[in-house]
């Protein structure tokens, strides 16, 4: 029998990954540097890359330079660029060269941590970056594995929310006597939070119909009012139905609202609801000392999630999952296939994290998240937080000082809610809504919107890495003439 021979196929050869990774390393930095000159939003229409991009896959492999042309040409156009400075639209995607560093060693190393066994090292590095990240906003001992609970990285807020309904959900069903009783679990959130949530809700089989959105208004800054909470709950008892779970916000994405967390908490634990508390967004800057009595009242909660990935300079995706009692989610997420049975599982203390999400595999993210802390530190961590929320107090000014806007929901964060003031109230979505299409189609910058109080109103969203002070003064005056013209020609 002949020697075996050399794949002269080599899809991964340390040499041409070296100069390969090279080229799409500068391909990025170049990006990075002239990402000021695209258009922040997308101008393409639907449909124009496959007028573009061959109908067939290739027979023959093709070089990366024609490639890394193709992605320049074809590719970078559809894009709405998310780390220009001058992205100003939904909840920001941080990035940073520590998230970059930290995403190469996890897509190099490549290795599926679903269990212990499968990789001891980043499922201690998870667990000990999660205790890191509850210390840095000064969570509980109840919520942290050097405690009495512990975290797990998730991909999104989703992911958490439905993992965390399924254990609430299974608990009660338990208590319950059976899986008939599903149609009567309710579920209970403000009309600010976030739709994701209506979304697990249905993934974990509660009907829509029992989904209930509390009112929130302008008196309370829309927050939600723990007494209309528990007269939502009577009322749901004196029908028969059973109360299940409480979803708190900290940052709403429609105007950055905060809950009040200790007040909720006690309506929870007075009623046996189990409640979450959805940071998503402003989580992050609870790490900032002035900030954290936002989260006053957390010791109450059942569990809570943030994402790393909105404005803690890690690149996407990092979501953050915090649980007081990791047995209740283990016990509704867990499997025990023949296959994956290993006797260091058995051991006390041992994390298989297949147990504490959706999927069975999963992604090294903790690497990343430990790079990020590890190259910024606590100190460059809060005062990345601090200057965006200075950049959007500044902005907040610049709206306060012309009488021809209004601030519509007090900033508690780096989000401005504002709007143009019409001359009557039913002129208001239409004049607002065309200012924000002038804004977005011209290029320069981008915003969204949201509807809060029945109120119109343009979201100016500050967090992006490489957002400085002259980038928002630009929006400004942006705004300013925009709504100039659009005033001119009302009046003619």
């Amino acid at each position: 029998m002949g020697s075996a021979s050399r794949k002269t196929f080599l899809p991964l050869d340390p040499m041409s990954f070296t100069n390969e990774s090279r080229a799409v390393i500068d391909f990025i930095a170049d990006y990075y540097k002239n990402i000021e000159e695209y258009p922040v939003l997308s101008r393409v229409e639907p449909g124009y890359l496959s007028a573009t991009l061959p109908e067939s896959a290739p027979y023959c492999p093709e070089s990366l330079e024609d490639i890394l042309k193709d992605v320049h040409d074809c590719i970078v156009p559809g894009l709405t660029h998310w780390q220009s400075p001058n992205f100003f639209g939904y909840f920001h995607a941080n990035a940073s060269t520590a998230g970059f560093l930290g995403e190469m060693l996890c897509s190099g190393f490549n290795v599926v941590g679903f269990s212990w066994i499968s990789s001891p090292a980043a499922t201690e590095l998870e667990s000990l970056v999660m205790d890191w990240m509850g210390k840095l906003l000064k969570l509980p001992s109840s919520f942290l594995f050097s405690g009495t609970g512990g975290g797990v990285l998730h991909g999104s807020t989703c992911e958490a929310a439905v993992c965390t309904l399924a254990a609430a959900r299974d608990k009660a069903l338990k208590e319950l006597g059976g899986w008939e009783n599903i149609t009567k679990l309710v579920v209970y959130a403000s009309d600010q939070t976030h739709f994701t949530f209506q979304k697990a809700a249905k993934l974990v089989g509660i009907p829509p119909s029992n989904f209930r959105l509390i009112e929130t208004s302008f008196s309370t800054g829309f927050s939600m009012s723990p007494e209309k909470v528990r007269f939502a709950i009577e009322d749901d008892i004196k029908s028969g139905l059973v109360p299940l779970f409480l979803c708190a916000t900290i940052g709403t994405t429609p105007s950055g609202a905060v809950d009040p967390i200790a007040e909720l908490g006690k309506v929870a634990r007075e009623y046996k609801l189990w409640l979450h508390i959805d940071a998503a967004y402003a989580g992050s800057a609870c790490i900032c000392p002035e900030l954290r009595h936002y989260l006053d009242g957390i010791e109450l909660a059942n569990s809570i999630s943030m994402n790393p990935h909105k404005w803690f300079l890690t690149n996407m995706d990092c979501c953050c999952l915090w649980i007081k009692e990791p047995k209740i989610l283990v016990d509704s997420l867990s499997t025990d296939p023949e296959i994956l049975r290993n006797n260091a599982s058995k051991f006390k203390g041992v994390v298989d994290y297949k147990d504490w999400q959706v999927a069975l595999s999963r992604r090294f993210r903790a690497l990343k998240l430990w790079i990020v802390i590890r190259r910024h530190g606590l100190a460059n961590l809060i005062y990345h937080i601090r200057s965006d929320i200075s950049m959007a107090k500044r902005f907040e000014a610049f709206v306060a000082m012309d009488e021809r806007f209004e601030i519509v929901v007090p900033r508690k964060f780096a989000l401005v809610c504002f709007r143009l003031k019409p001359k009557q109230e039913a002129e208001g979505t239409e004049l607002n809504c065309k200012l924000l299409d002038a804004i977005n189609s011209g290029g320069r910058a981008f915003m969204t919107h949201a509807v809060v109080g029945g109120i119109y109103v343009i979201r100016c969203s500050i967090g992006t890495t490489l957002t400085e002070e002259h980038h928002v003064d630009a929006l400004w005056n942006l705004i300013q003439e925009n709504a100039q013209i659009l005033l001119s020609e009302s009046i003619n």
